[in-house]
This record gives C-alpha cells, sequence and structure tokens, in this order.
C-alpha cells in the first residue's frame, strides 16, 4: 500500500461471513461453527504455530472451573504485549550458549556478532517502516529515543517554537515533550498546543488537525502524534498530516509504538522528518524490547546537534580511541551506546516470522479479523440490540473506517469496567483495561484467528451477566 489505502468495508466483511457460511451451510453469521471454518480455511493460519500460544490453566487469574485449563487462552492483548515467537527461543539460547562458550569473544565472532548485531536487523526493519536501511536504527527505549529525536530537532526560536500534540498521548510522549520544551528555556504552557476531540467525540479529525496547523503552522517547530492512537486505537493519516504540517515550514515526528508491525507504513515516501518506535506490542518482541528510529535521508548527511555517544562514531573508526568524531551517517549516528544482543536476539526472532508474510497480507487479514468482532460487538452488545443477554452495552469508540484503525477495538462499557474485567481474567481472556469504562481488545493478525474472537464474545456476554448480577442492574 502506498498510502492508508485500504479496500475493506464492514459490508465486504458481512459479505465474506455470508459467503464462508453459505459455503458450509450455516445460516446465523454469530454460529462457532462458522468461526471454526474460517479459521480452518485461512490461508495465513500457519503463522500461529510459529508462536507460544498460551493455554488457560497458565495465567493467574483463571478459573479452572469455568475453563479449561489446558485449552488455549483467549489472548487479545497484542496490543500491549505481543506473543512469543518461537524462533526467539532458539536464537536467544544461541546467544546465551555463545557468551557462555566465548565470552568476550562474540562481541566479533559467530553469525551475529554481538558489536554490530543491530545491523543484522535493519533490513528488516526499514522493510516494516517502509524505509531505506540508512533510514534506520534499533537502539534504546521508545521515551528514550523520543528524547534523541527531539534534542536533535526541536529547535525553538522566538517565532517558531511550539509543539503541536494531543491531549492523551501517551504520558511518556507528553512528558518528554514537556521536559525537552523546559531544557530549551520555554515554558510548556506557552509552547505546547495539546489537541483535544470535538464535544461528544472520542476521536481527532484529520481536518480538525490540518485546520490547526494552518492557523498557527508559523509558531510550530515540530508536529508529533501518534501514528495509532493508544486510547482509541485511531489510525492517523500520517501522509496527509505530515504533507500539509510540511507545508507550513513545520518539522513532523510520529511516534509509531502502536503502529509498527500493525499497519502498512511508507515512512520515506510519507515523507516523514523523524519516527519512532518500540517493538513489543505488534513486533512482538518481549517486555522492553529494543525500540527503533527513524530518520529521513534528507538528513543523512547533516551534521546537527545530538545526543552523542560511541555508537554515533563510524564503525571503520570507532576502535580507534581518538575521542575525534567521525560521525555515522544518516540514522546510524543518532545511535549511543552498543546494542544489547538479548534485547536484538528476541527481535531477530520477531523478523524472521514477519519476513515469511507480507504486510498486506497480514492487513488484509486483520481487516476481517477485526470486522467480525466489530460485527459480532454490534450484534450482541450494542444498545439498542435485541440480542443482548444483560443490561450492560457497549459501544466501539474506535473509528469506523477500516483505514482509519488497525487491529485493536476500543469498547467503551455502560458501566465501569472492573467487574466485567475480572470476570473475563477469570475465562482465560487476555484484554486491558483503561479506567473508567474502556476496555481494549485486538485481534493480532500474526496469530490470532476466528474461534478466538468467536470465544472472546461468549466470554464477554458470562461476564457481563455476572457483572451484571453484583452490580444489582
Amino acid at each position: 500500500m502506498a498510502d492508508h489505502d485500504c479496500i475493506c468495508t464492514q459490508d465486504k466483511v458481512k459479505e465474506y461471513l455470508e459467503l464462508m457460511a453459505k459455503n458450509v451451510g450455516i445460516s446465523d453469521l454469530t454460529d462457532p461453527a462458522l468461526a471454526a471454518y474460517i479459521s480452518d480455511s485461512d490461508g495465513l493460519r500457519h503463522l500461529r504455530d510459529l508462536f507460544h500460544y498460551p493455554k488457560c490453566g497458565s495465567l493467574p487469574d483463571v478459573d479452572a472451573s469455568l475453563v479449561d485449563p489446558s485449552s488455549d487462552c483467549i489472548y487479545l492483548c497484542g496490543h500491549s504485549l505481543g506473543l512469543m515467537p518461537k524462533a526467539t527461543e532458539r536464537i536467544m539460547n544461541e546467544q546465551l550458549q555463545k557468551w557462555a562458550r566465548m565470552g568476550v569473544y562474540g562481541h566479533l565472532s559467530g553469525d551475529l556478532p554481538w558489536a554490530y548485531c543491530d545491523e543484522a536487523a535493519i533490513e528488516g526493519v526499514a522493510r516494516l517502516v517502509g524505509a531505506t536501511k540508512s533510514e534506520v536504527s534499533v537502539c534504546n527505549g521508545l521515551t528514550v529515543n523520543i528524547h534523541v529525536l527531539l534534542t536533535a530537532f526541536y529547535k525553538p526560536t522566538e517565532q517558531r517554537h511550539k509543539i503541536l500534540l494531543e491531549s492523551r498521548a501517551f504520558p511518556s510522549d507528553h512528558y518528554a515533550i514537556e521536559s525537552q520544551i523546559r531544557l530549551k528555556g520555554r515554558n510548556p504552557e506557552e509552547s505546547m498546543i495539546v489537541m483535544v476531540p470535538r464535544d461528544g467525540e472520542e476521536c481527532l479529525r484529520t481536518e480538525d488537525i490540518l485546520q490547526k496547523i494552518q492557523e498557527e503552522g508559523d509558531q510550530i517547530a515540530v508536529v508529533f502524534l501518534p501514528g495509532v492512537q493508544y486510547y482509541t486505537g485511531q489510525l492517523f493519516n500520517i501522509h496527509t498530516i505530515t504533507m500539509e504540517a510540511h507545508k507550513k515550514g513545520c518539522l513532523v515526528g510520529w511516534d509509531l509504538a502502536h503502529a509498527y508491525g500493525n499497519v502498512p507504513l511508507q515512512l520515506h515516501y510519507w515523507d516523514v522528518d523523524f519516527a519512532c518506535w518500540c517493538s513489543y506490542k505488534y513486533g512482538c518482541t518481549g517486555a522492553g524490547g529494543i525500540a527503533g528510529l527513524f530518520i529521513h535521508d534528507r538528513f543523512k548527511d547533516d551534521k546537527r546537534d545530538r545526543m552523542l555517544g560511541w555508537w554515533s562514531h563510524k564503525m571503520s573508526s570507532r576502535f580507534q580511541m581518538t575521542n575525534e568524531l567521525d560521525l555515522d551517517e544518516g540514522a546510524a549516528g543518532y545511535r549511543i551506546s552498543n546494542p544489547p544482543i538479548h534485547l536484538v536476539a528476541p527481535l531477530m526472532g520477531s523478523l524472521e516470522v514477519f519476513n515469511s508474510v507480507s504486510m498486506d497480507d497480514l492487513r488484509s487479514r486483520s481487516c476481517y479479523l477485526t470486522g467480525y468482532m466489530e460485527f459480532l460487538i454490534k450484534h450482541f452488545f450494542d444498545e439498542a440490540s435485541p440480542h443482548r443477554r444483560s443490561k450492560i452495552s457497549a459501544k466501539i469508540i474506535t473509528p469506523a473506517e477500516f483505514h482509519e484503525r488497525g487491529c485493536q477495538l476500543s469498547l467503551q462499557f455502560s458501566v465501569p469496567v472492573d467487574l466485567v474485567y475480572k470476570e473475563l481474567t477469570k475465562r482465560g481472556v487476555a484484554v486491558d483495561k483503561r479506567y473508567p469504562h474502556v476496555i481494549r481488545v485486538a485481534p493480532i493478525h500474526l496469530y490470532n484467528n476466528y474461534t478466538d474472537v468467536r470465544r472472546f464474545i461468549t466470554a464477554l456476554q458470562d461476564a457481563c451477566q455476572v457483572a451484571e448480577q453484583e452490580l444489582g442492574l
């Protein structure tokens, strides 16, 4: 996909469900048997076997009287932490054995020399974000990389000193921006433009972002937004926003924490100035996995001031120890420290999976999986639905348009979610909650299937019935 093009719609999802139901002689599109049939017919079903998939009995709060402990859990929390690829275990064990056998010689020996192990991942990561290899580095954690990038690219002047962000920016982003403004001698109250959705709406409209850029762009130094908003699951129009901000002379950066590995990205083509991401959500690299950053090639030979370290220095002369910096080119010149092999190894395991399938195929699968979940949520939990089994209702606050969302759906309930969430965990469901009324769910294109989605619906129905009784509704 060259842009945010997405040809899938809810009507197409329903047509697909009807076609598959007709093939197997099922009249009810909500029948679990249909979910099982589609899951078995899925051309990408083999991807699930590339992951360790948890069993119900291995989760901490499961009630064994409600589920079979030996059955697969209902893991819909990959937007928070992706599951572990089986390849990761192999690669990690190889590096641990290498350390045990070789000690310090592992830095420069073997199939994955530790001193430049990050470079082995560059091609695969660049493919996932739509970049050239010189535009990408894997290093640090996400928040550290936000600081690295803003230190280099946020250069406030009296005329142009503002940073545009959104009101529900993830706390790390908000705090990092506040601190960078203060470190540059400015006042956040004067230099932060915090965009809020319209009254009664959960998501920012693209036209409102563009209008704000048009109105205040002459004072905006940096536009810094999420590719996918963590709370609502909204996928921003990265290309359009970047293009319009450039017309006003703004630099544009993106936090792709919830977009990396989730949706197709074309950072180079979209002319993004800089971006960063974590890798442990849809990227499946484990908690605190190594992060990445993107610097557009037009800055490749840029010598702007930045945070520096040993690994900012070119490899060819790094070990001469002259203390005379020979700055590396492109994104490599924004690295600071030597790469941690025990964080790179899981990234290599993740890339083995991603290299076996195209992002366009994953995106198509994602649209239909999430569309199926949307169909069932509306059927069974909409406030006006005659099929609702409890007084508790739920609505989807994630945008309805498929090109404005990825894997995640955010469900807003008519009651506080504590009891519903608690009952879900008893039934082997892994999701997460955002107080007071939202539960985030994400059928991940890499390892979830239609049966997972249908089982979640049944568990949610049961959870809502129990919560209704406890709340005395």
